[in-house]
């Protein structure tokens, strides 16, 4: 494996890749790549006509994600400019026409409240014993780029890492930021699975091996920061039947893409009668209750 640094055009060897995010989303990879949220996509609750809609149709800007970019650009040090926009309604046309003029240049509008948050998570995270150490600037770089090849399927696999340890001695702790409204660990958990979070860590694990970045020992951590006073940081690590558990998922994901793809048809939930049941939880019930 061969590492690479490339600006633009199309990715067709496996390699690190320092790209642009608008670069990476756009799929640099001829003849198209899976990343881990695709692949999450691909599976239960959704299906692969929800994940074809996604690749054809790509969101539009929101406020909550303005955020999120922003935080990521403060804590990681690298990302779109930041500008504040002294106004805290956005509904007059002289301000939308400002906001519209910051996103045609590629950076992020934020109202005034919104941009001081960003600053205080960005500092309290810097306080923070585990997350400063995992994000300092001189261990490593962010936003950087992983292309490889799956063995099984032949699919062409990418990720963005949100930090690149620099490869030293020891064991490598690959970090993701990820902003949220509680850090508690409980609520995480719950988090991991509605968003399928550890799909992602074996994901970019797999990437760094592939890679010859990292050995079986490579550890991924999400640094996970509240979006409210006072930007509480919680610093977690999936156990090992969530890891198997992501990567039995992404495993079946990579095989429905490869079936998908060559096929050139991407199902919806169902093409037959589907068979219900009533939930768990109401069919005891109402057991109890009427039968």
């Amino acid at each position: 494996m061969s590492t690479a640094t490339q600006a633009a055009g199309l990715i067709t060897e496996p390699g690190v890749y320092d790209i642009t995010a608008e670069e990476y989303h756009a799929d640099p990879i001829p003849g198209g790549s899976l990343s881990s949220s695709g692949a999450r996509l691909l599976l239960p609750p959704s299906c692969p006509a929800l994940f074809r809609h996604a690749q054809d149709n790509p969101q539009a800007p929101k406020q909550t994600f303005d955020v999120g970019t922003a935080a990521h650009k403060l804590v990681l040090g690298d990302g779109p400019d930041l500008v504040r926009i002294d106004a805290t309604e956005w509904r007059a046309k002289a301000v939308k026409d400002e906001v519209a003029a910051v996103r045609a240049n590629g950076g992020v509008p934020l109202k005034p409240d919104d941009y001081q948050m960003v600053h205080d998570m960005a500092d309290a995270l810097r306080r923070h014993p585990v997350a400063s150490r995992l994000f300092d600037p001189a261990r490593g770089r962010p936003e950087q780029t992983l292309v490889w090849r799956d063995g099984p399927t032949g699919v062409m696999r990418r990720a963005r890492l949100d930090w690149l340890p620099d490869t030293r001695s020891g064991r490598l702790i690959i970090p993701d930021y990820k902003t949220c409204r509680s850090a508690e660990p409980k609520a995480l958990a719950r988090s991991v699975e509605e968003f399928g979070y550890h799909q992602q860590d074996d994901w970019y694990r797999s990437g760094a091996k592939a890679l010859n970045l990292a050995d079986e020992t490579a550890a991924f951590v999400f640094v996970c920061q509240e979006k409210t006073a006072p930007y509480l940081v919680t610093v977690v690590e999936m156990d090992a039947v969530a890891r198997r558990i992501g990567a039995a998922r992404n495993r079946r994901a990579l095989e429905v893409y490869a079936e998908c793809a060559s096929a050139g048809q991407w199902p919806g939930y169902s093409d037959d009668i589907a068979y219900l049941s009533l939930p768990t939880w109401a069919e005891i019930r109402d057991t109890e209750e009427y039968l």
